[in-house]
This record gives structure tokens, sequence and C-alpha cells, in this order.
């Protein structure tokens, strides 16, 4: 059994131990210690890095209540080591744990709600809850969070008894048997939880809840605390900086700034979309009458306009009326037809401009690889 410095003290950043094995393990060494402070995982919270003797742990797992890390070389059962947490990795999943538990013991005080389930990730922690919550719910729980932030409340960490255990009321995911670790903050949350926490609340710095969804019933709520949060303000900030000089808004005023932008190019866009209607009315009554196919070219189409455009040229030919647009070798094509059965045609047409799609027998549709010249010379041998 090792002893788990980091039950205790979750910011012993190092540490001196005993080796009491070591054993190895497909070209590497497990060896276990009389102590660590190197945390190997667990509670939705990953495993540390660390080093002993100035060797890097490679890996960590736990086994009946002994730790085993991963090392390269041997170490000299019986002999002394140091050890060192690499703190840069640690401190700011100790804050966003730590910060996890207040969040959830709010909701389950202000809501009802049960965490089960919870994820550390690069881009923050999703939270589980069994209840419904409302963006006014979350918005309430995470000012309250961030009041037990600010009132910098200790941090601490129980280890009951199996008679102390059960007269205490205290969350948990699961049914827990053997020594349960208790991490609790006062007034806010006491929880199960076998991963190391800052000491006091105000090293969490500030809570955020960036995004919710409903899921399996409950509420999925994405969360940041600490350097995680305030990265991701910084970038956010640098973002909405960019936009705000774009639209030549003020930064708080951009959301709106951007909802008029798209508004007024909604209209253009509906503007050129009709003069673009108008051209192409005007071009498909000047088609001439032409006995075989009808090939054409026009930028800027979209589907709709370009198989309005083959609709009025297959009234002007006896064969088939392709058009083309994009750029070379590059294009978007609707091919139609009253006399040709262009199913049937289809794959000897894609083979022939490097094409891709399908359709009806009267109208085919998709995109082709081909130069301009190679789909002109085509067409105009059929």
């Amino acid at each position: 059994m090792t002893e788990k410095l980091y039950y205790t003290d979750g910011e012993c950043r190092a540490f001196s131990a005993r080796v009491i094995s070591c054993k190895p393990e497909n070209g590497v060494y497990a060896v276990t210690l009389d102590r660590t402070a190197i945390f190997p995982g667990g509670g939705g919270q990953e495993a540390d890095s660390g080093s002993l003797n100035g060797m890097p742990v490679i890996g960590l797992r736990e086994s009946e209540e002994t730790i085993y890390h991963i090392l390269p070389e041997p170490l000299e059962p019986g002999s002394a080591v140091d050890g060192t947490v690499d703190w840069a990795l640690r401190f700011p999943r100790m804050q966003g744990h730590s910060g996890e538990h207040i969040f959830s013991g709010t909701v389950h005080r202000l809501c009802g709600g049960e965490n089960v389930g919870f994820h550390m990730g690069e881009g923050g922690m999703t939270l589980d809850f069994s209840v419904e919550l409302s963006p006014e719910d979350i918005a309430r729980c995470e000012r309250e969070a961030n009041r037990a932030v600010c009132a910098d409340l200790p941090v601490r960490t129980l280890l009951p008894s199996a008679e102390e255990l059960e007269k205490l009321e205290y969350r948990s995911k699961k049914e827990l048997t053997g020594l349960v670790r208790i991490v609790e903050i006062p007034g806010v949350d006491k929880c199960a939880c076998c991963a190391p926490h800052v000491a006091r609340t105000g090293e969490i710095g500030v809570i955020k809840a960036l995004d919710s969804m409903r899921h399996r019933g409950g509420t999925r709520v994405t969360l940041v605390c600490g350097e995680a949060a305030y990265r991701d303000y910084a970038a956010l900030h640098a973002n909405n900086a960019r936009v705000s000089v774009a639209l030549s808004a003020k930064r708080l005023e951009t959301a709106e700034y951007l909802a008029r932008y798209m508004r007024e190019s909604e209209e253009k866009h509906a503007e050129i979309t009709a003069l673009k209607r108008e051209i192409l009315a005007l071009k498909a009554a000047n088609l001439p009458q032409t006995e075989g196919n009808l090939c054409l070219f026009e930028p800027g189409l979209d589907a709709v306009t370009l198989r309005e455009l083959v609709n009025a040229g297959v009234e002007k030919c006896s064969g088939i009326c392709a058009a083309f647009s994009g750029t070379d070798g590059d294009y978007r094509y609707v091919i139609g037809s009253r006399s040709v059965d262009l199913r049937a045609a289809a794959r000897e047409i894609n083979d022939a401009i490097s094409g891709r799609g399908g359709g009806s027998s009267a109208m085919i549709q998709g995109s082709c690889r081909s130069a301009r010249a190679e789909i002109e010379a085509y067409f105009a041998q059929k």
C-alpha cells in the first residue's frame, strides 16, 4: 500500500520516499514506493507527470491501493529517492477539479441536480447533471460558485472511519467501499474524491460556464476554471478585438453590429440574386435555337439558378443542355434533356468530364474537374 501524499497535501511538489519494489515489465520498470505525491489519475482527472531521481515517470497505474511508477531505468529496492511533480501540469488541473466541486455542489444545493458524469479535457471540463438546467439556472450557479471562490474558503480532506462515514452526508457518483476520502468546502460541497485539490478556493481564480446542452434527460455543462478560464478569456478578447476593428464597433457592441451587418448582407445578397435572375432570364430568352447540344458557362450561379438556366436551355436545343458554374477544373454542373435518357448516360458523361453526379432521366447534376475546353469539345462532338 502506497501512502498518497496528495490525499492530505495537494500542493506537495517535491517529496522523498523509499523504493519498495522494482520489477521489469516489457522493457520498462514498474517501481513502487512507500509514499508518493504523483497522482496516478482517477475521478475524471488524468494522471500527473513527474520524476524520480531526475528520471521521468513515463506511466502510472494503481492497483489495490498500490501505485506503480513506470520508469525507463530500474531503481534499487530499499534505496531513497527524491520525487518531483510537474507543477505546471498539476496546478491547472487542481484548479479545474476544485472548481468543478464548487459548481457541482452549488447545482446540487440550488437545483437538486446530481453530478452523474465528469471529464477533464484540453478544451475544459464537461459536467453531466441529472436535471435539466436553464440558462438562468446555470448563470445563477456560476455566480454563487464564484462567490465561494472569492470567499477564499479552506478545502479540507477527510479520511473518516467506516462508522464516521455512515453519519456523513456527501455526494458520490457510485457506491464506495474501503477507505473513502472526502473533500469538503465548508458551506459549499462535501464529496467523495481521490484527486488532489487546491488548499483554498481563492487559488481557483474564476469559474466560468462556457456552454450547455441537453444530455440523457439532464444537462451537460462545459466549464473552465483558473488558468484555463484566463486563457479562454484572453483568446476570446483577442478574437473580439479583431471583430471590433473589422466592424468599427466598440468591443462590447460587436454582437449588435454584427447582427446589423448580417441583416444588411442578407438584403444585399437578395438584391444581387434577383438581379442575377433577371440577367439570366434575358440570357435564356436570347439562347439560339440549336440542333444538337448547348454547353453554357456562367460564373457565380447557385444550384437553383443553374437549374433554371438548364430548364430554359432544353427548350432551345434538340439534344442536351449542359450548364456549368465555377472555375476551370472545378465546376458544378446541371445537365438536362428531353430527348436523351440522362440517367443511362450519366456514367459516360461523368467519365468524359471527370465528374461525379447523377439524377433522373430528364436531369442530372454534380461536379467535375475537367477544363472548359475539354467539356466544350465533348458536348460539341455528341
